[in-house]
């Protein structure tokens, strides 16, 4: 990364380990692909070529990776749990337990043993993805670039396909349950028959309540992605400023993003509940 224009250097921190297929005509390192190549891109002009159909295999990793640990890490205290003398990981786990279990009984108004661990499970899993941010940007990028992988971006949640998959994740989940708890007839007349209940104007609320329906996973998704997105960028200027100013800035905003990470976490697990207890609601 060094000899790097600061232009570079950002582009650089903000493209993704890449996986996909490059399309036949594309031309690599001065030669002309013959037929259509599945490959790691090698520039961001290739991760582009390679269109849709491309994993961001460093979001992938890092996805699997924290929601390995979270489970590792919550079992392994569920197993050796203890009322004697518990110890701190002991107490830490058994507050943001009780903490989410506080929460959904007082926001979720339906009966739904699931909603607790999906909840928990919401958060701790975005908290985890989002502390990733408090790495400095250069460690990861410079330990994978010695190994000889060219492009690392190690948080998730500033990739906006890890925010939309969580997002569509939970859309189908309230898709599930409104159709399960209301049934077909039911979940259709709640779009057909709300908010003016007429059928003349079913067809208005069906265009009013869709847009609605959709606008959930987009808000989600989108909220954390771009409130990620940002500090990640702000942090990566700051890196482009000489050593005594990185430590004037750094430092602040990284205490600062302590609250954005866990904000983060807090508000897509909030909205995942209400957005479910909607689906649980008979009209």
């Amino acid at each position: 990364m060094a000899g790097e224009s600061p232009a570079e250097y950002i582009q650089h921190h903000l493209t993704n380990l890449t996986y996909g297929k490059l399309p036949a005509g594309f031309e690599r390192n001065g030669t002309e692909l013959q037929e259509a190549t599945w490959t790691m891109a090698q520039s961001a002009e290739e991760a582009r070529a390679m269109g849709f159909m491309a994993f961001h295999v460093d979001t992938l990793f890092m996805s699997a990776l924290t929601g390995i640990i979270f489970l590792v890490l919550f079992r392994m205290v569920a197993r050796n749990a203890t009322s004697d003398q518990p110890g701190k990981l002991q107490n830490l786990v058994e507050m943001v337990v009780e903490f989410t279990q506080d929460l959904v009984k007082n926001t979720f108004h339906g009966r739904n043993p699931m909603i607790g661990p999906i909840a928990l499970t919401v958060f701790v899993w975005v908290f985890l993805q989002n502390s990733l941010k408090l790495i400095p940007v250069d460690y990861i990028p410079a330990l994978t670039s010695a190994i000889g992988i060219e492009y690392t971006k190690i948080v998730p949640t500033t990739d906006p396909n890890a925010t939309f998959g969580m997002a569509i994740g939970v859309f189908l989940m309230v898709l599930y349950y409104s159709i399960k708890v209301k049934g077909v007839g039911g979940f259709t007349k709640e779009l057909t028959f709300s908010p003016f209940n007429h059928w003349s104007l079913s067809w208005f609320n069906l265009i009013l309540e869709t847009v609605g329906l959709l606008t959930k996973p987009f808000s989600l998704a989108l909220r954390l992605f771009g409130n990620m997105y940002a500090g990640e960028v702000i942090f990566i200027l700051i890196a482009l400023l000489p050593f005594w100013a990185q430590w004037a800035l750094q430092v602040p905003w990284l205490i600062f993003h302590i609250l954005v990470v866990t904000l983060q976490a807090f508000i897509f697990m909030v909205l995942t509940i209400v957005y479910l207890s909607m689906a649980h609601e008979e009209h």
